[in-house]
């Protein structure tokens, strides 16, 4: 049996809402939100933004200004009588009445103190050199200063002033200047190298920080095909991976290049093992330094480093503090290795020398015999 009041519901059971409130035109829309504004917003069945009006449609009343804000709560917070606490039943006021404390006032009596007419007409005539030494002998001294007490020990002493300048006075702290800039012109040093400068041995380019990272990369580039240039220093020039990666590649070319260094930069360890991976094609090189870099190489990069000392006979000086004992061990022992080498190719160059001016017979019989 189907109720009377809800004949007229059947129809509505299988209606989409969606589409219906899709179909909605804005003042439709306005109107549903006028008749949703008188339900009951405690009614948990209805969505949260059905509960109460929208009120986010208001238009701004004025700018927002913090101090004055702050200002207007504190001038009503100074206006309005603070409300008055009662103890329920009886009508006692609660906590204590606040009495402020006074502090005392303190009152100074002045002492007049009598001395001897004689000893009172001392003191009136004599100088400020006289009271100094009277304060010093009665143990005054916060009565005179530093300087006059050395000038009283002193005096009395037979000890001159300067003597005591180092226990008294503060030491005097010499300024300390920022270095000189460095002179060298980046593109006049560039050019030169591209033209293979027999004067240019020496590339210094430290602490120059605003040379652009192609142009040291062209550095690289045209040391490849220099035969002259023995010494490049980039140190403090913000070189990165690029850069590193560039000389990399300019090591495995350059038969000439003896020191390179490349430190306090922002090579990673990427870099690093670039320049080591063409070390082990480089028989001229002998002097590497990267030391100081704004992150740690690793572990596994200093590994790779030691074992390429180990295998390259020919870096002499290597210019980097190792974080790990096993690396820095293994390095240090190829170090000492390669330079016992150096000098023993050293002496035997010498001998050969002395005995080319001699007889080339015995250079044929020692190569012989060596070989």
């Amino acid at each position: 049996m189907t109720l009377p009041f809800r004949k007229d519901l059947a129809k509505y059971k299988d209606l989409d809402e969606d589409e219906l409130l899709d179909n909605l035109s804005e003042m439709e829309l306005k109107q549903l939100e006028t008749v949703l504004d008188d339900l009951d917003p405690e009614n948990a069945l209805l969505p949260a933004g059905f509960r109460q009006k929208n009120q986010t449609s208001k238009s701004a009343t004025g700018p927002f200004d913090r101090d004055h804000l702050l200002s207007f709560l504190e001038k009503e917070a100074l206006e309005h009588k603070d409300r008055e606490d009662y103890v329920p039943y009886t009508g006692e006021k609660k906590g204590k009445i606040f009495i402020p404390k006074q502090k005392p006032v303190q009152t100074f009596v002045e002492e007049k103190v009598s001395l001897d007419p004689e000893l009172e007409e001392a003191l009136t005539s004599a100088s400020d050199t006289e009271l100094c030494d009277l304060a010093a002998i009665l143990g005054m001294h916060n009565l005179i200063t530093s300087n006059q007490f050395c000038n009283i020990v002193g005096s009395s002493n037979g000890v001159d002033q300067e003597h005591f300048s180092n226990t008294v006075k503060a030491e005097k702290i010499l300024p300390v200047f920022d270095e000189p800039p460095n002179p060298t012109n980046v593109e006049e040093s560039l050019k030169r190298i591209k033209e293979n400068d027999v004067r240019l041995v020496e590339v210094n380019l430290n602490n120059i920080k605003n040379i652009p990272i192609p142009t040291l990369k062209d550095f690289a580039k045209a040391l490849e095909t220099n035969t002259h240039v023995r010494s490049i220093s980039l140190a403090a020039t913000r070189s990165n991976d690029p850069v590193a990666a560039a000389f990399a590649e300019m090591l495995r070319v350059n038969k000439t290049l003896k020191s390179l260094n490349l430190e306090s930069n922002f090579i990673t360890g990427t870099g690093i093992l670039a320049l080591i991976d063409a070390l082990r094609d480089n028989e001229a090189l002998s002097e590497l330094k990267i030391d100081n870099q704004r992150q740690q190489l690793g572990t596994a990069a200093e590994l790779e480093i030691a074992k390429m000392l180990e295998e390259n006979t020919n870096i002499l000086k290597f210019g980097y503090q190792f974080t790990q004992q096993g690396p820095r061990a293994r390095a240090a022992n190829a170090i000492t290795k390669n330079n016992d080498l150096g000098k023993t190719h050293a002496v035997v160059c010498q001998i050969i020398n002395d005995l080319n001016e001699s007889s080339s017979k015995i250079i044929i019989f020692c190569f012989q015999v060596t070989f």
